[in-house]
Formats: C-alpha cells, sequence, structure tokens
C-alpha cells in the first residue's frame, strides 16, 4: 500500500486515506444557509474517495464574512442543512470536517466573480481588525477592536463549536491564516496593540490561543482540531516561518492535532514565488522542529508528488483543493497510478 492510501488515526477518528479536501470557499449561500450545491459539491468528493473533507469557511458571525454569499454557522438555523451534509459525507466513509472562520479586516467584499472589491453600497458592514490598518488603502478602514469585541469573537467560535458538533461533523479547522482575523491579530504589519492582545509574539498569539482553548474544552478529547495558519508574511519584517514553529509548540501544547500550512494573505505587499509544492517546505520545517503533524497544502496536483511529499516525511496529510475542483474523483485516478485497490461507490464499479 502506498503512504497515500494509508489510514491515519486522529484521537478517536479514523482517516481511510491522507486526501483531504481543503476548505474552498464557494460563495453560494444566502444568509449563510448550506444548500443544495454544497451537499453536491462536498458530497461528490466523498465519493470521489477523499479520507476527510473539509468544508469551506463558515463564518462564526454575520461580519465574519467574506462576502454576503459566505457559508455561515452563527445561528441554530444553519444546523440542520449542515446535518444533511455530514451525514452523506459519512456514508461514502469519509470524514466530514469544517473550518470556522472570521474575516475580520477583509470581510464585506463582493464575490470574485464580481470582481471581489469591497462593498461600498447599502450592503456594506463594518469590518473588524486589531488595529485600524486596512488590507488596501482603497478600501474602508476597518474598526479597531475593544476588548468587548475581542471577547465576543471568542464566544462566537465557542458557539459555532458547539454548533458544528450538532450538525455532526467529526473534524474542527480553526482558519488562522490568508489574512483574516485570527492572522491580522499574529503578524506585526497589521497589529499594532499596545494592551495583552498586541505588542509581544504571546500577547498577538493570544486571541487563537484562546479560541483554541475553547473550542477544545466544547470538542473534547475525542476528536481532532486543526489550525490553517500563514506559515510566513512573505513581507519583511512581518511574520515568519521561526514565528510559526514558535507558534506550532505553543498550538501542540494547547492540543491542537495538525498545523495546515499555507502561507501569505495579510499584505498587498507580499512577494510569493507561486510554483509547484511552493508550501510544502513548511509543512517539512515545522514537522520536523516541532514533532505537530502538519497538512501540505498549494498546487499539489499529482499522485506522484502527493506520494512523495508522505514518503519524504514532509506532511502527514495532503491538503488538496484546486485539483479536486478540476477532479473530484482525484482518489480514484491516484490510487490506480499507485497501484493501490481503492474502494469505490458500488454505483460506479462498473467503470472501474
Amino acid at each position: 500500500m502506498s503512504s497515500l492510501f494509508s489510514p491515519i488515526t486522529l484521537r478517536e477518528i479514523i482517516v481511510k486515506n491522507r486526501i483531504v479536501v481543503s476548505p474552498m470557499c464557494q460563495y453560494s449561500s444566502v444568509d449563510g444557509f448550506a444548500n443544495d450545491w454544497h451537499l453536491v459539491h462536498l458530497g461528490t468528493r466523498a465519493v470521489g474517495g477523499a479520507g476527510m473533507v473539509i468544508s469551506e469557511a463558515a463564518a462564526v458571525a454575520p461580519e465574519g464574512r467574506i462576502t454576503p454569499s459566505d457559508l455561515g454557522i452563527w445561528k441554530d438555523e444553519h444546523i440542520d442543512y449542515l446535518k444533511r451534509i455530514t451525514t452523506f459525507i459519512e456514508t461514502q466513509g469519509s470524514v466530514p470536517g469544517i473550518q470556522l472562520a472570521h474575516a475580520g479586516r477583509k470581510a464585506s467584499h463582493d464575490v470574485p466573480w464580481k470582481g471581489g472589491k469591497a462593498l461600498t453600497d447599502n450592503t456594506a458592514w463594518q469590518t473588524l481588525a486589531p488595529s485600524n490598518i486596512g488590507y488596501a488603502e482603497d478600501e474602508p478602514q476597518p474598526k479597531e477592536m475593544s476588548i468587548t469585541d475581542i471577547k465576543q469573537c471568542i464566544t462566537d467560535f465557542e458557539d459555532a463549536a458547539k454548533r458544528a458538533l450538532k450538525a455532526g461533523f467529526k473534524l474542527i479547522e480553526i482558519h488562522a491564516a490568508h489574512g483574516y482575523l485570527i492572522n491580522s491579530f499574529l503578524s506585526p504589519l497589521s497589529n499594532e496593540r499596545t494592551d495583552e492582545y498586541g505588542g509581544s509574539f504571546e500577547n498577538r498569539c493570544r486571541l487563537l490561543m484562546e479560541i483554541v482553548s475553547v473550542v477544545r474544552n466544547i470538542i473534547g478529547e475525542k476528536l481532532p482540531l486543526f489550525v490553517r495558519i500563514s506559515a510566513t508574511d512573505w513581507v519583511d519584517g512581518g511574520w515568519t516561518i521561526e514565528d510559526s514553529v514558535n507558534l506550532s509548540t505553543m498550538l501542540k501544547n494547547a492540543s491542537v492535532d495538525l498545523i495546515d500550512c499555507s502561507s501569505g494573505g495579510n499584505s498587498r505587499f507580499q512577494k510569493i514565488p507561486v510554483g509547484p509544492m511552493y508550501q510544502v517546505r513548511f509543512a517539512e520545517h515545522i514537522k520536523k522542529e516541532t514533532g505537530i503533524p502538519t497538512g501540505a497544502v498549494g498546487m499539489i496536483t499529482t499522485a506522484e508528488e502527493a506520494e512523495g511529499i508522505l514518503q519524504n516525511n514532509q506532511a502527514d496529510l495532503i491538503f488538496l483543493a484546486r485539483e479536486f475542483l478540476r477532479n473530484p474523483y482525484f482518489p480514484m485516478d491516484a490510487a490506480k497510478i499507485l497501484g493501490d485497490d481503492l474502494k469505490w461507490a458500488v454505483q460506479y464499479e462498473r467503470a472501474k
């Protein structure tokens, strides 16, 4: 059996292989509700053989949406349709996961296919950030969060975790990357606070660590907890890979089970050398320096690349996004290439 199709146990959850459907925003919700698009989008990847399927970023509060069309989990009414999705994913032998998120200063934008610009009409809302620093000069400035705002944000993540359990999710990932709210607290480029949530490295990490604490308390010891980070800002003077190593050690000690290693997104001045597997080295470095399991993500497009990452002990899980958009049945094709016998849905056996 190849490494890609070997199972992995995360607390009390057994994942049948190392292939993860990475969270991918669909911008197809109304008032945060999941619908048939999400059922088919996520369900198809489960049918395709992924070991774990993580839903797109689900906003923990209305003001935490990137766009008005984002998925949400800020009210109990969101639970029922999400439960339908998780139930189907599990019938296909896959583990349903959800990414909990708050967009911070990158909220209140139009959907990408309409230009993705900051909203300026009556559909816009006040964005929040650690400091009054906008992501772009031509966008409305965010509100610097008060301590009351921060405590409310932590409560929002806590309540969202409760709803996620009721909806049947078996894995929670906290989104602390790509310039969204938690990431903007971590980076000195966007956090100029002088209170307990700014200044020193430990203070800038405080919001994330407090969110991790309340979420772990809700989900208990049986279910895994992931954190997605931006391993570097790709900007001089910003967040670095060594900062990520230090943070990952803290997260490991706080009972986080895996670091999902992405990068960038917090500064318009970033210079990213994009190319095949360009972020794998971050997953490898964090794994080797801290011993915490990691997930590799970013322009991994072939079975051979995914298998090589695992064989070389660079990461423990392979997160795929765009490749799954192109091919929902990537695991089936990969199994054939690597000589593994992946169990197909019985309805599709004739095509094997």
